[in-house]
């Protein structure tokens, strides 16, 4: 039995259904049960519990040999944010891992993950990346870049519904964006190929784009031209500390964007080409034209 943690989001669900084509037994930890049917089949089981509650973690491992968290708190409020979710979800979780007995635990986590990084997500995923090398477990981390799903949602999604839309900062800063698709066959190799076991797996996608080439992108592959506005930084970090005490999903988002506009995001993907060939790069042209057309 395999238990995956966000199992509903938006690598989970490609997760779940990789797995399950193999004919390997799944087990949905889920806080909305409602969001999993699409998920039900012969080899999939959905249990309600959240992360932070340490009883329906342990209910949930019960069983299980191989434990995978996609967790992200990200979009949650100021209680349910990354330090609840990344860090002590993860801790919650990898605790439970140990307690039942199971053999594996793969933690999604995100590359540049770092004690000092100026995102908390960054640096909750690196708490809770020391807690599972130290645990005695059987480990396989994997540390994606940004997802082209979820910029392309923010960023190309409403210049296609409708006809504008918006960029944080200058929006030509490089940044590495992968396919969640993508990611997702790491977990699954990951979970049947013990060569993975007690390994940092970073995984990159195949271009390195500012903002406004994603934008440009969208709009070559759907054939819809739109109106670009963007935040001027200056604004952004004033806009960051006046949110910061009344809505803490906007404020990290904010934040998010400074970084992603003045920091240093490009990768290589050519090691891990060579290392993993069967595992197709997917561009980010390959997405929209797969998600938008």
């Amino acid at each position: 039995m395999i238990l995956i943690a966000g199992g509903t989001g938006q690598l989970g669900t490609r997760v779940v259904e990789l797995l399950t084509t193999r004919g390997l037994e799944v087990r949905v930890l889920t806080r909305e049960p409602a969001r999993a049917q699409h998920l039900k089949s012969d080899l999939t089981e959905v249990v309600p519990g959240d992360v932070e509650n340490r009883a329906d973690v342990v209910r949930a491992a019960r069983g299980a040999g191989t434990i995978i968290s996609a967790i992200h708190g990200f979009t949650g409020n100021k209680d349910h944010g990354p330090r609840a979710v990344d860090w002590k979800g993860n801790g919650n979780l990898i605790k439970a891992a140990k307690a039942g007995g199971a053999e594996h635990f793969i933690l999604d986590s995100v590359q540049q993950a770092a004690p000092d990084h100026p995102g908390e997500l960054y640096r909750m995923k690196y708490m809770a990346e020391q807690e599972l090398r130290a645990s005695g477990l059987a480990w396989t981390i994997i540390r994606p870049t940004a997802y082209m799903e979820t910029w392309g949602k923010l960023v190309g999604e409403p210049l296609v519904k409708t006809g504008k839309t918006m960029v944080f900062g200058r929006g030509n800063n490089p940044i590495n964006f992968v396919s969640a698709y993508d990611v997702a066959r790491f977990v699954e190799l990951a979970v049947v190929d013990p060569a993975l076991r007690n390994a940092v797996i970073e995984v990159s996608g195949p271009e390195n784009l500012t903002m406004r080439q994603v934008v440009s992108t969208f709009e070559r592959e759907t054939g819809k031209k739109g109106k670009v506005s963007s935040v001027p930084l200056p604004a952004m970090r004033v806009m960051s500390v006046l949110m910061r005490p009344v809505n803490a999903v906007m404020t990290r988002q904010i934040e998010t964007g400074v970084m992603m506009d003045t920091r240093d995001m490009c990768a290589d993907p050519s090691e891990r080409c060579r290392r993993y060939p069967s595992i197709a790069l997917t561009s980010l042209a390959e997405v929209v034209r797969r998600d938008y057309l």
